[in-house]
């Protein structure tokens, strides 16, 4: 009878509201009004960074569209551009720790067998796309033929001739090799080695002068990340090979990585008011961009194109099959990073954005990430790779060349080989065209209308570096996943397969548990039986 009248007093309180009145329906709308105004609060609360870094780079296009009728003098625009530059200038701060502590601990982190696993995917990875990425520029460069009909272009854009030096083809691959061996790592942390040339005059035995060419090492300004790379590298499996004895400094490394890791989070919040300003100032800064594109639309046009087939298609599909996951899925976690590859034109200024929200939004190992995106930033250029094919085409239709399949075979293998070294800062890549020119003997002097839309091709080039970086980092932390549950079944077969022998047998292997298979009701069993060797 308690029972009965407690129940019906349930049911009294749960059709009275708070004052005795009856809840209707317009109660149960107030609650589901309140159910989606949190479910809202948190979307915007766990999406606050990428929707306030998407809105800084509308609200650059319109305050450069707005600013750009006052005809402001040089000197103002970069008044304009100032806060921009403080992001620039915060990112690449934090560059040179972040890379060389989260390549020490994560080369530590993994075991010898796993380092040099997934070091020879990510390397075959790589190259892959990066070779792929060359393939589709030179396949659509004979395609829409940017370069057709457009000879009289350097009189019409009234370009400059500031143009980077042609450099022997050779001497930049040696060049490369040098950088991975630095003579010094405190001056590779802001010079980088390169072959420069004097001409030397020669007398000869008949009376002839002759002017000799000869190369001559010098330094110039900007981090030579390919030496530090391969030293961090390097030292943290050394650090492991110490075993306690490299304990202490391997732990130095993560608390260093991590402390860094808090700075990043800091610097992502002013992300989206450096993007606006950065966007903002570009559009002021542009002069005629009517004729520009009118005049190197096709050569534009055939460049974001590429960019967009092997961004939104190609590097999905590798995704895809390697992990038989959503890559749009994966991708949308990136948002952030990747608006900020658009507005800062660098790799380099993004890696410590792509390791912060590859590592929260998509649950990738940071042993993974830190250990890969670092060396992505500095040899996977999958963009570049794009760019600088379709220049070389286009150079080569601009002269009424027309290229032959060796010139095509030292394009394709020139690019990817040189998109290696190519620096991951704004315009990096078009220095590297240079190299694909010599090689094969085409003019650099029309480098100049390269430059002049470098600034609008350079924004989905690094879009698509980065990309490849974080993609490269979900298939290895996939596969690496996959490795992880097949060791440990493989365990479990082995442990389930000595507990049935362990009846007849009087020892197993020492490193399995062994366990009593018959149940003892007795309360005297022998504890000795259920213990483990280990």
């Amino acid at each position: 009878m308690e029972e009965a009248a407690a129940a019906a007093a349930g049911e009294g309180k749960a059709g009275h509201g708070r004052n005795g009145h009856a809840e209707g329906p317009a109660a149960e709308d107030r609650r589901d009004g309140g159910a989606r105004l949190r479910g809202c609060r948190g979307f915007l609360r766990r999406n606050a960074l990428v929707l306030l870094t998407v809105s800084g780079v509308v609200a650059g296009v319109a305050l450069g569209a707005a600013v750009r009728s006052a005809a402001l003098s040089p000197a103002q625009v970069s008044y304009l551009a100032f806060p921009g530059e403080l992001l620039l200038r915060m990112l690449r701060m934090v560059i040179l720790p972040l890379v060389i502590c989260s390549l020490v601990s994560g080369a530590a982190s993994l075991d010898t067998r796993s380092l040099g696993r997934l070091g020879g995917i990510a390397v075959a990875y790589f190259l892959g796309t990066t070779l792929l990425a060359s393939g589709l520029a030179v396949a659509l460069g004979f395609i829409i033929r940017p370069g057709a009909g457009a000879s009289a272009l350097n009189t019409q854009l009234g370009l400059p001739g500031a143009l980077p030096k042609s450099k022997e083809t050779v001497d930049s691959f040696l060049d490369l090799i040098r950088n991975l061996f630095p003579a010094n790592l405190v001056a590779a942390a802001f010079e980088t080695y390169a072959t420069d040339y004097q001409l030397l005059l020669r007398n000869t035995t008949s009376g002839n002068i002759t002017w000799e060419k000869v190369p001559v090492g010098t330094d110039i300004r900007g981090m030579n990340i390919l030496g530090l790379v391969l030293f961090a590298l390097v030292l943290g499996v050394a650090l492991k090979k110490l075993g306690p004895e490299g304990e202490d400094l391997i732990r130095f490394f993560n608390s260093f990585n991590e402390a860094t890791m808090v700075l990043v989070t800091w610097i992502m919040w002013y992300v989206p008011i450096g993007i606006m300003f950065l966007v903002g100032s570009k559009i002021v800064e542009m002069e005629d961009i009517v004729l520009l594109v009118t005049s190197l639309g096709k050569y534009i046009f055939a460049s974001i194109l590429g960019h967009v087939i092997h961004g939104g298609i190609i590097l999905p599909l590798i995704y895809f099959a390697a992990t038989r996951q959503n890559p749009y899925r994966f991708l949308l976690g990136l948002i952030t990073p990747l608006a900020t590859a658009f507005a800062t034109c660098s790799s380099s200024a993004t890696l410590p954005s792509m390791i912060k929200c590859i590592e929260e939004n998509n649950g990738v190992d940071k042993r993974i990430s830190r250990f890969i995106l670092p060396i992505g930033a500095t040899v996977n250029m999958d963009g570049a790779a794009i760019f600088q094919c379709m220049a070389a085409v286009f150079i080569a239709q601009l002269n009424n060349v027309d290229l032959n399949p060796g010139q095509i075979f030292t394009i394709l293998v020139t690019a990817t080989a040189s998109s290696v070294g190519a620096a991951g800062v704004p315009a990096g890549g078009v220095l590297t065209i240079a190299i694909i020119l010599e090689a094969i003997g085409l003019p650099t002097n029309d480098l100049s209308l390269i430059l002049a839309v470098d600034w609008i091709v350079d924004r989905t080039t690094t879009v698509v570096n980065v990309e490849g970086d974080a993609l490269g980092a979900g298939i290895l932390n996939y596969l690496n996943e996959k490795d992880k549950k097949e060791r440990e079944q493989e365990l479990k077969e082995v442990t389930v397969e000595a507990v049935a022998n362990s009846k007849s047998e009087a020892e197993t292997s020492p490193l399995v548990t062994h366990k009593n298979p018959v149940s003892n009701t007795s309360s005297t069993a022998d504890p000795e039986s259920k213990e483990s060797v280990l």
